[in-house]
């Protein structure tokens, strides 16, 4: 700023400086602007003064014109007393002494302005002691502090209660009179007012005493409240806040206690708005900091109790633990200060200020408040006032009257609630401030439940507008938050409140499941964290249960299951949790578990329910152990709970059923587990691969004969139960979806699941999903009513392609529909006509049938390629997979067996002396039921089968098209219906068994019985192979109930004459047109069918042999499951047995250490063999084993699945003569060969085994003596086929093999022919001198015994080298020369015929043929006899060398020598011969296929169907030659001669056999011999080898 005085006024003072001094403080004293003029004139004084302390200016000077200045303004006095206090301070610092006095000069010349007061007020003590103003400064300090004390702090002592006592007692009067008359809070406030006045008394003191009084008078709300309202307009605002809050301070000390009349005058204060609460709540003790940590250590304080509960503690230590808690307890007893605040709480909530409570418990930890008691009672008592109207009219149960509860007389209080949307407004909020303190008001819990109760009967109740569902809803979550936050933690608190839990459950059971699990999760998985109250709880209870546990056993069930009871009431989740890991571990508790559930409410049951699917679904756990290969014992104890406790208590299934389906839906197949437990006991349906026969067979009766002899326990009471199940499937829709879900897994299981897993496992859970559909199917046929069946299963069509369920199952699950249909329609035709003929029935029935199958049938053309139904109807395949064993025969034997049970149990109840009569009456009255309703059942299913047989009669002839060929119906038939259905269960296995027999017997047309049991044993290596391993069970079943029938018709002419004998299912020669009346000559006598069942013994030998020898987990598995379960039936033969017991040995040695499972499946079926050995029969007992016997093997049966068929060379043989046929040929054949190498390797590794007719597998050598064989017939042969006529008809309709071998024997006749006549006169001198040397060994022979070929073919292959060649090609000569005495052989018919005929003259010629084939020629017939017992002795001659040494051998040695000579002799003759039988084969058949008309080219192309080739896709062993032989065999005899009669018809049939026999193999030994002129003759053994383990097969 700058300066105001120039120097040079100060300078030239008294000239001019002075005057203009004083015309600037004029100047600017009369500016108008009052606050810059005083600036001013305050700098103005303070620089002259400043000028006069440095010395430039004279005080005196200054003073004179401080004196003219002073009048310019009035408060100029004071301006200048400032300017010198402002440089007191600043000369009082300074060190110069000059300037301090010249300060003290200015100021004492100018004392004459200012006054002495002003100085005082303004200066400092020291300065007016130097000024001489005043004496001494330090008085003067101590004098100022006393008046200042005395004006400031000191007040008048007036109105002292003991000074104004009269006023006060006035006021106590006025305010404690009787206030009921017409006395108003307004008359009273005036004569307070009054009071106050008169005697002078303190108005906050008056106010105090109000309060005092309202306290004492707290009944007078109305009155106090308007006179402190209308008081307060004369106090400040803050002062009844002050008032209070003094009075709490008052009681605010350690000993001090609030009484509850302050905290009820502070609620009412609060309620009516006189006070705020902040205001108040800051003078209430505790903090609110320590609170919080209060609450926090009762946490730390709740986990340590748990830890301790938890720790396992010795017992030397427990002493020392529980002092220390006693001492902790005794501190913790001393008296918690008073909390204020709680108190203002409880009585606000008392008086219904919901409003202020709602503030002061948010300003707390959650439920802190709620936690202590009498604010708990008194938030549920406000609950009880605020819920009672809605209660009233709609929780009140009927018949209860239950004490109303009045309202608040406070109209601030919350309305109460009239409708739930009002209950949701502020009861809701209340309650979720209780939290699991509702626990103190049982009365409340229960109210606010049966509201809930109310409210769902309305929320199911549909009608209401839309507006009011979104209402609805938004209630409802709410409710169900208000179960979750608070009714679940109350009843955890309570103490076993059994009827709470009961009435809880009465709402919860309104809530679909889902809601009610999701509440069971929240409450066992976080509510118990949520508070210490429950933290301790939930030790407490599983401390307990432990203890309960551990004591637990079937004697105690029922004191423990009352402590179980009594625990679960209000913990379940903690308890059941613990008891269900118990069981998990120790799967012995079980049973005594479930029984001791029996004191659960229905709650606690649901939750249990809850807890098993809980702990199923764990994520943590291993469905597996650690082997991988089984399922993990946790998880199965677990579904053994399951099962045992959903049968015994009513629990809800929904959701047990409902986690299986997810589980299925996401390709989960371990759960089926559970779902095979619970069916199994609370249906009785049991799924057990180890039912004995007898339980089978009561299987296939009705329900009743189930359930007393088809199960392995006495499954009683599941009416109950099962009744449960199916409303639980039914409600929910879970029947079918489970069905389609399981039958998709069963895939599933391989494909998806099985990835990683290992192949045992995989097996298991694909049985357990099967096994599982198979039993929940069942239960479903049984329990559904017929509408609920219909209604729920799809059509079979649907089923299979849009729901993609495989075949099997979507008929298992179709058929008990099909069933009740026919039954109902049946009843309904019934109905409509009376007619009770037995005719007249049957007929309904079978146009019920009609009616329910013809959609059905329409329905599976869609389900196979149309190719199928060439050879199948869609009827037949419909009525195989519709039909059941039930429909098929009655077990007479089994309902026998079960009424004698109850005949022996009346006897016994007869008996018994100790049984009280009441009870004897009832038993036998039980029993007599029982016996009835089985007799009934019985005769009841006799007529249905009757009538079900009748119904096939009328079908059969429908059933099989074979359009392509009989062979290939077979095939399709195994394919389709057999294998698929024989392995789904075990009655279906015997079902199948039975079904093939069933249409044997119905003599079904174009059924060859023989074929289907050939495909059936041959070579069963694949299906066992591919089997799991129930299914190896069930598959073994099969085979048992096929070889069974089998076993029958082998032990007994006169059975197989009977059952057999006549039927179209052994024609050996197969036909198109139907069956012709049975010319015996086309059937397949009793000893043939001997060989035959030998041969499949055989061939069951091998493949058994095969599958142990493998080294395969599964291969052993399988076998060795399949031959228990066949053990009654096989092996029968001696031999093949003790291969078997070797081989099985080996196993029991090898797997002894590495595979324990397999190892005792083999030392169980090693000792079961053993005991079966004494019914083992040496092979000559089971079958004839001459030579010719071997011939009798029909060719049909040698079409097996995936057998070799004929030698390679053949089948390339046919197939260059049949020149229609197409690619399909090709691959079948090239399947067919690759099979064959597969087996050859079989073959080569199990020496042991022989062929079913005793040569030796591997002796290649015996090759040669076929392939002559073979060459001379087809020579005879085709010079026949230039005689015969044109083929019949019925020669074209040849079946399989009957079809392809004829061609290639009349391609080849010709040949034959021609070589025969060549070789005519030497083999005639052969012939006589082997003669003579097989009579003489041959009588040598008959006197030792023959025993087993196994044993002689094994000899063979060590002894066979050398001397066996040169016998087996003598064998080969004296063959030949039979053969060539000048019969000529006819073919039993050709399929290619140079000249064609007609038709009928064809067929008259075949039957005049047949008539002459009986009888035979006596030289030819002495010479076929020679030849037979040729063949007999060169093979008997190798067995016994090896096996009998006591045999002279002399003789032997001699014919071998002679046997090599000759030998070597026509060896070289054949070689020569064989170039030209090629020359002139090539020319014949160019000359027979020009002939071949055309039309009769396309017949054979129709007939032969697209599997031409593959009819040899199936090894036959050595000697075994096609069934049409026979027939060449009398054609044979007949044309040669007609005179003899004589031998009887056995005898023909073996002799033409045999003859027939060497025909076909010369035919193959052709080609063979083609070949080896190629190779070396290194090469040509090998290949003969193989060729000769192909035929084995």
């Amino acid at each position: 700023m700058a300066a105001l005085l120039p120097a040079e006024w100060i300078k030239n003072w008294e000239k001019g400086g002075k005057s203009e001094f004083v015309q600037l403080c004029r100047a600017l004293s009369e500016n108008k602007n009052h606050d810059v003029g005083f600036r001013d004139i305050q700098q103005a004084l303070y620089e002259l003064a400043y000028h006069v302390v440095r010395g430039n200016l004279k005080h005196d000077q200054a003073s004179n014109v401080l004196g003219d200045v002073i009048e310019f303004r009035e408060d100029m006095p004071s301006i200048l007393a400032d300017v010198f206090c402002i440089l007191d301070i600043e000369t009082s610092c300074l060190e110069e002494k000059n300037k301090r006095d010249h300060f003290t000069q200015l100021v004492l010349a100018c004392l004459y302005l200012v006054s002495d007061t002003v100085l005082k007020e303004r200066l400092d003590p020291e300065t007016l002691e130097s000024l001489g103003l005043i004496k001494q400064s330090q008085q003067f300090n101590q004098k100022s502090v006393k008046i200042k004390t005395k004006l400031f702090y000191k007040q008048q002592k007036f109105n002292l209660l003991r000074e104004e006592n009269e006023g006060y007692a006035k006021l106590i009067a006025e305010l404690g009179q009787d206030l009921s008359g017409n006395i108003t809070s307004d008359l009273i406030l005036e004569n307070i007012k009054s009071l106050i006045g008169c005697f002078n008394l303190d108005p906050n003191r008056v106010l105090d005493i109000i309060l005092e009084v309202y306290e004492c008078r707290p009944e007078y709300d109305d009155f106090f409240v308007p006179l402190i309202e209308s008081y307060m307009y004369m106090c400040e605002p803050q002062t009844l806040c002050h008032i209070l809050g003094f009075k709490f301070k008052f009681y605010q000390d350690p000993s001090g206690e609030t009484p509850s009349s302050l905290y009820r005058v502070a609620a009412v204060l609060l309620q009516h708005n006189l006070i705020d609460l902040e205001d108040l709540y800051v003078h209430l003790l505790p903090g609110d900091n320590t609170i919080i940590e209060e609450h926090k250590r009762e946490i730390v304080e709740a986990k340590q109790i748990v830890r301790k509960l938890t720790m396992v503690v010795l017992s030397s230590e427990k002493t020392e633990e529980k002092e220390k808690e006693k001492e902790k307890e005794e501190e913790k007893t001393e008296k918690p200060p008073d909390n204020q605040k709680l108190g203002l709480l409880e009585a606000l909530l008392k008086i219904g200020d919901w409003h202020h409570s709602q503030s002061i418990m948010d300003q707390m930890p959650p439920f802190y408040a709620t936690s202590h008691k009498p604010i708990a009672i008194a938030l549920c008592q406000l609950v009880h006032v605020t819920v009672e109207p809605l209660y009233r009219r709609v929780g009140v149960p009927k018949g209860a009257k239950g004490s109303p509860i009045s309202s608040l007389p406070n109209k601030r209080a919350p309305k109460q609630a009239e409708s739930f949307e009002e209950l949701r407004k502020e009861v809701f909020n209340m309650l979720c401030y209780l939290g699991p303190h509702l626990s103190h008001d049982p009365i409340l819990f229960a109210k606010v439940v049966r509201l809930g109760k109310a409210f769902m009967k309305e929320f199911q109740s549909d009608g209401s507008k839309q507006e009011d569902k979104e209402k609805m809803e938004t209630l409802f979550s709410c409710l169900l938050s208000i179960t979750d936050q608070v009714l679940l933690p109350s009843l955890s608190l309570m103490d076993c409140n059994a009827c709470m839990s009961e009435e809880l459950w009465g709402m919860f059971k309104t809530f679909p499941y889902q809601y009610r699990y999701r509440l069971y999760g929240q409450w066992k998985n976080e509510t118990y964290n949520s508070h210490p109250l429950l933290v301790k709880v939930k030790a407490q209870t599983i401390d307990r249960a432990k203890y309960i546990m551990k004591r637990l056993t079937k004697e105690n069930v029922k004191p423990s299951g009352r402590q179980i009871g009594k625990l679960s009431h209000s913990n379940p989740t903690i308890l059941f949790d613990y008891i269900l890991s118990q069981i998990q571990k120790y799967d012995n508790l079980i049973t005594p578990v479930v029984d001791s559930l029996k004191y659960l409410t229905s709650l606690n049951y649901d939750v249990l329910a809850y807890c098993i699917i809980e702990a199923l679904a764990n994520p943590e756990k291993e469905r597996m152990k650690h082997d991988d290969t089984t399922i993990s014992s946790w998880l199965q104890s677990l579904a053994s709970f399951c099962g045992a406790v959903f049968r015994k208590y009513p629990i809800e299934l929904a959701g047990l059923l409902q986690y299986v389906a997810n589980q299925l839906k996401a390709g989960k197949s371990f759960d089926l587990l559970i779902l095979k437990e619970v069916v199994q006991k609370m249906a009785g349906i049991e799924i057990t691969e180890e039912m004995t026969m007898e339980q089978l067979e009561a299987m296939t009766g009705g329900e009743q004969l189930k359930a007393e002899g088809g199960y392995f326990g006495q499954i009683r009471n599941t009416k109950k139960s099962s009744q449960r199940l199916k409303d639980a499937l039914l409600d929910h829709d879970l029947a079918l979806p489970l069905c389609l879900l399981m039958a998709q897994q069963r895939n599933g299981v391989i494909f998806q699941e099985g990835g990683e897993k290992h192949l045992k496992l995989v097996g298991k859970l694909y049985d357990q999903c099967h096994d599982t559909l198979v039993q929940f199917g069942g239960f479903l046929a049984s329990n559904l009513s017929t509408e609920d069946y219909i209604k729920r299963v799809p059509s079979i069509d649907v089923l299979c392609n849009e729901f993609h369920t495989p075949h099997d199952a979507a008929f298992f699950l179709s058929r008990p529909m099909y069933a009740h249909h026919i039954s109902s329609k049946y009843d309904e035709l019934k109905k409509a006509e009376k007619g009770n003929k037995q005719q007249h029935k049957v007929h309904k029935y079978i146009t019920s049938c009609e009616l329910v199958m013809a959609p059905v049938h329409e329905a599976v053309i869609s389900l196979h390629l149309p190719k199928v139904w060439d050879d199948i109807s869609p009827q037949f395949y419909a009525t195989f997979w519709s039909l059941t064993m039930y429909d098929l025969a009655v077990p007479h034997s089994s309902y026998d067996r079960e009424v004698n049970k109850l005949k022996v149990q009346m006897k016994a109840i007869d008996d018994n002396q100790e049984m009280p009569p009441n009870k004897k009456k009832k038993e036998k009255e039980r029993c007599t039921a029982l016996q009835d309703k089985l007799l009934e059942e019985e005769k009841k299913q006799l007529e249905h089968v009757q009538r079900v047989l009748q119904r096939l009669k009328l079908e059969k002839d429908n059933w099989l098209l074979a359009k392509s060929t009989k062979n290939e119906t077979i095939t399709k038939f195994l394919q389709l219906c057999i294998f698929p259905r024989c392995i789904f269960s075990a009655i279906d296995a015997v079902y199948c068994a039975h079904f093939v027999e069933l249409v044997h017997q119905q003599k079904t047309p174009n059924f060859s019985t023989l074929l289907c049991y050939d495909r059936v044993f041959s070579d069963i290596i694949y299906t066992v192979a591919s089997c799991t391993e129930n299914e190896a069970s069930r598959y073994g079943r099969f085979l048992c109930c096929m070889l069974e029938t089998v076993t029958r018709w082998h032990s007994d002419r006169v059975i197989y004459e009977k059952e057999c004998g006549n039927y179209p299912g052994f024609l050996t020669i197969l036909r198109a047109t139907g069956f012709d009346g049975g010319n015996k000559a086309d059937q397949l006598d009793y000893e043939n069918f001997r060989h035959v069942v030998h041969k499949w013994h055989y061939k069951l030998t091998k493949a058994s042999v095969h599958c142990l020898e493998t080294g395969e987990y599964t291969h052993i598995r399988n076998i060795l499951i399949v031959l228990t379960k066949i053990l009654p039936w096989y092996p029968k033969v001696l031999n093949l047995g003790q291969a078997l017991e070797r081989r099985v040995h080996k196993i029991c040695q090898e797997e002894k250490e590495k595979r324990p499972d397999l190892y005792a499946l083999a030392m169980g079926y090693s000792g079961q063999l053993k005991s079966r050995k004494p019914f083992m029969i040496p092979e000559n007992e089971f079958h004839h084993k001459d030579p010719p016997a071997r011939n009798a093997v029909p060719a049909t049966v040698q079409n097996g699945p995936g057998g070799a068929g004929m030698p390679t060379s053949l089948t390339i043989n046919t197939v260059r003569l049949e020149e229609g046929t197409t690619e399909e040929t090709d691959k079948l054949k090239e399947k067919s060969q690759g099979v064959v190498k597969v087996i050859n390797k079989t073959v080569n590794a199990t020496p042991k085994v022989t062929t079913s007719n005793g040569n030796s597998a591997s002796n290649s050598k015996i090759i040669k003596e076929k392939d002559d064989k073979e060459k001379s017939g087809k020579e005879k042969d085709k010079e026949k086929k230039d005689k015969t006529p044109a083929a019949t008809p019925e020669m074209k309709a040849l079946g399989k093999d009957g079809k392809d071998k004829p061609k290639e024997e009349r391609a080849n006749k010709d040949e034959k022919a021609r070589e025969i006549k060549e070789k005519t006169p030497k083999s005639d001198k052969d012939k006589e001198k082997v003669k003579k040397e097989e009579k003489a060994s041959k009588e040598e022979k008959s006197k030792t015994v023959v025993t087993i070929i196994e044993s002689k073919s094994t000899a063979e292959k060590e002894r066979e080298k050398e001397p066996s060649r040169e016998r087996d090609l003598a064998k080969e000569m004296k063959s030949k020369e039979n053969a060539k005495g000048g019969e000529k052989v006819p073919v039993a018919g050709s399929l290619k015929s140079p000249v064609p005929r007609s038709e009928t003259s064809e067929s008259e010629r075949e039957q005049k043929r047949r008539k002459v084939d009986t009888h035979s020629s006596p030289s030819h017939s002495s010479t076929v006899k020679d030849n037979l017992n040729e063949l007999k002795d060169s093979s008997a001659k190798h067995y016994v060398n090896h096996t009998t040494p006591t045999l002279s051998k002399s003789k032997e040695r001699e014919v071998e020598k002679k046997d090599l000579d000759k030998s070597r002799e026509r060896s070289r003759e054949r070689e020569k011969k064989d170039e030209k039988d090629r020359k002139d084969r090539k020319r014949d058949h160019s000359n027979s296929d020009r002939e071949v008309p055309q039309d009769s080219t396309k017949r054979r192309k129709e007939e032969n169907g697209t599997t031409g080739s593959s009819k040899h896709s199936k090894s036959e062993s050595p000697s075994d030659s096609p069934r049409l032989n026979e027939k060449e065999k009398d054609k044979n005899k007949s044309k040669s001669s007609g005179k003899e009669k004589g031998d009887s018809i056995k005898a023909e049939k073996m002799e033409k056999s045999s003859s027939g026999s060497k025909k076909e193999s010369r035919h193959d030994k052709e080609k063979a011999e083609k070949k080896e002129k190629r190779d070396s003759t290194g090469g040509k053994e090998e290949k003969k080898h193989h060729k000769s383990s192909d035929k084995h097969r």
